[in-house]
């Protein structure tokens, strides 16, 4: 079990720094939304990122350790990659796929620390994981929810343009 306990404290370590890039990152996410209910959900993924940076420090404690200084190299080619998304200009829709990849990012590291800290019987390590889990998964779900209207409302937007510019013609060929 020492080493499972060694890669549990690593990943733990990693997905603190994750979750902290990412307190960084959000601000900036959510200046570039253009969608108003995109803004208002990164801001409220960021409050609920620096819960989980909270978590994260108390499930460390349980288990009788500190956060060590460690860079999440994933997080920060995801980061860096988001950021590229946002000078390109390319709108909500890459916004809202680059945050999925984030989220189901931290559900994997989630979900395996949650399974770890069970298998090592810290089962209060293992709630606040599973918690924090449930909440990654809340997040993902909402932004398939916000993509899908986003979509639909493009669609919608589309289709009354097409219908202005039938009735513009059809008045035009009357005179």
């Amino acid at each position: 079990m020492s080493k499972l306990r060694y890669t549990f404290l690593e990943e733990a370590a990693n997905l603190y720094d994750a979750e902290k890039q990412l307190t960084r990152a959000l601000p900036k996410m959510a200046a570039a939304a253009e969608h108003q209910e995109l803004k208002q959900a990164f801001q409220s993924y960021l409050t609920e990122t620096q819960e989980h940076v909270r978590r994260l420090e108390r499930v460390l404690e349980m288990l009788d350790h500190t956060a060590i200084n460690r860079k999440c190299a994933a997080m920060q080619g995801l980061i860096a990659e988001g950021e590229e998304r946002i000078s390109d200009e390319a709108g909500d829709a890459a916004l809202i796929c680059i945050a999925q990849k984030i989220v189901h990012y931290e559900m994997a590291g989630y979900g395996c620390l949650r399974t770890w800290a069970s298998l090592l019987e810290e089962e209060d390590a293992s709630d606040l994981l599973q918690e924090t889990f449930d909440e990654e998964n809340a997040a993902d779900e909402h932004l398939t929810s916000l993509a899908v209207q986003m979509i639909n409302a493009a669609e919608n937007e589309v289709e009354d343009e097409d219908a202005m510019e039938d009735a513009l013609e059809r008045k035009h060929h009357r005179r």
